[in-house]
C-alpha cells in the first residue's frame, strides 16, 4: 500500500483530524476506561470494580458474569448461584441491544494488541499472511465446551488470554503477558487479524449473540462509495462490508446484519466519501448520491 492510501489520510485532510479517528480514540477511551475501574482498587485502596471481565461484582453490589462463562459452568454441571445467572442476564441483555461483538472492540484489553499488529501489518506491506477457515474459531468455541463437560472445569479461563493480561495489568503479573506476546506476533507475521477474526471463542461466542442485536454500522450513503478499499483496510472482518456496501446490484439494503461485525466504528472514520453510520438494524434509509453537476449550455 501506497503512502497516500494510508486508511483515514485522505478523510483527515478534507474533515479534519478528529473525523479520521473519533471511532479509534473513543474505543480507546472505553477500554482503557474499564481497565480503571479495576485498578482503583489496587493503586487507591477505592474498590469501584473487583474481578475480571469474566466475573466481576460493582460497588459489591452489582453483579457481572460473561455469559460464555456461564455457558461452560453449566457444561461442567456446575450449578452457579443465583448472582452468576443474575449477572449473565445483565450482560446478555446489554449486548443484545450494543451489539455482540461490540465486547470484542470497545472492552477486551486484547483489541490494541491485535490492531496495533494489524497497523504495523499495513505498514510494513505484509499483505494478508496465511488463511484459516472462518469457521475454525466456531470449532474451537465448541471444542471448549466440551472440555468443560468432560473436565469439570470452565476450561476456557485457565488458558484465557484476556483474564491473563488482565491479571498482568491489574496485579503486576509478568508472566501472564506471554500469552498476549503471542497472539500480537502471530496476527503480525502469520495470519491478519488472526486470533480475533479466526481463533478466539469468545469472539465466537459473543458473534452468536451479534446476528440479532440492535445496534448496527449501515452503508447508508454507499451511492458515493467511490471504491477505494479503505474501509476492507481496516476492517477487522472485512467480509461483513460488501453485502451492504454493494448490496444495491443484489437488493440487499444497507444494514451490516453479520453478527461478525464488531461494531468498531473506524469504517465510519476511514471513509473520505461518508458512506456508513452508526444505527440500528431497523433503518434502511438510502442517503443518495448528491447529483452530477451539469455541463453549462453550450460547453464543448
Amino acid at each position: 500500500m501506497t503512502t497516500d492510501r494510508i486508511p483515514g489520510r485522505e478523510v483527515a485532510a478534507r474533515h479534519g483530524w478528529w473525523t479520521a479517528n473519533r471511532f479509534l480514540v473513543l474505543r480507546r477511551v472505553a477500554q482503557f476506561g474499564f481497565l480503571a475501574i479495576f485498578l482503583t482498587g489496587p493503586l487507591f485502596g477505592v474498590w469501584i470494580a473487583k474481578g475480571t471481565l469474566a466475573s466481576s461484582k460493582t460497588f459489591d453490589v452489582l453483579p457481572l458474569t460473561d455469559p460464555f462463562v456461564l455457558v461452560q459452568s453449566l457444561a461442567a454441571r456446575h450449578l452457579p448461584e443465583t448472582a452468576v445467572f443474575t449477572g449473565a442476564a445483565i450482560v446478555l441483555i446489554a449486548y443484545l441491544i450494543l451489539g455482540g461483538r461490540t465486547y470484542c472492540s470497545w472492552v477486551c484489553p486484547i483489541n490494541p494488541v491485535t490492531d496495533l499488529a494489524a497497523y504495523l501489518r499495513r505498514r510494513l506491506g505484509l499483505g494478508k499472511g496465511s488463511t484459516m477457515r472462518p469457521t475454525t474459531r466456531m470449532w474451537v468455541l465448541g471444542l471448549v465446551v466440551i472440555l468443560s463437560a468432560i473436565t469439570g472445569t470452565v476450561a476456557w479461563e485457565i488458558i484465557n488470554p484476556i483474564t491473563a493480561l488482565w491479571r498482568a495489568v491489574v496485579f503486576g503479573l509478568g508472566v501472564s503477558l506471554i500469552g498476549t506476546v503471542a497472539i500480537f506476533l502471530f496476527d503480525l507475521l502469520v495470519v491478519r487479524h488472526g486470533w480475533c477474526g479466526h481463533v478466539c471463542p469468545v469472539g465466537a461466542f459473543y458473534g452468536l449473540l451479534g446476528r440479532a442485536t440492535l445496534l448496527r454500522v449501515s452503508a447508508s450513503g454507499r451511492e458515493r462509495c467511490d471504491d477505494c478499499l479503505e474501509c476492507f483496510n481496516v476492517c477487522p472482518e472485512m467480509h461483513v462490508i460488501a453485502p451492504a456496501l454493494r448490496g444495491e446490484k443484489t437488493g440487499t439494503g444497507p444494514v451490516i446484519t453479520s453478527g461478525d461485525c464488531t461494531v468498531c466504528g473506524r469504517c465510519i472514520d476511514v471513509c473520505a466519501e461518508r458512506c456508513f453510520v452508526l444505527t440500528h438494524r431497523f433503518d434502511e434509509r438510502i442517503d443518495p448520491a448528491p447529483a452530477t453537476k451539469q455541463e453549462p449550455a453550450g460547453a464543448a
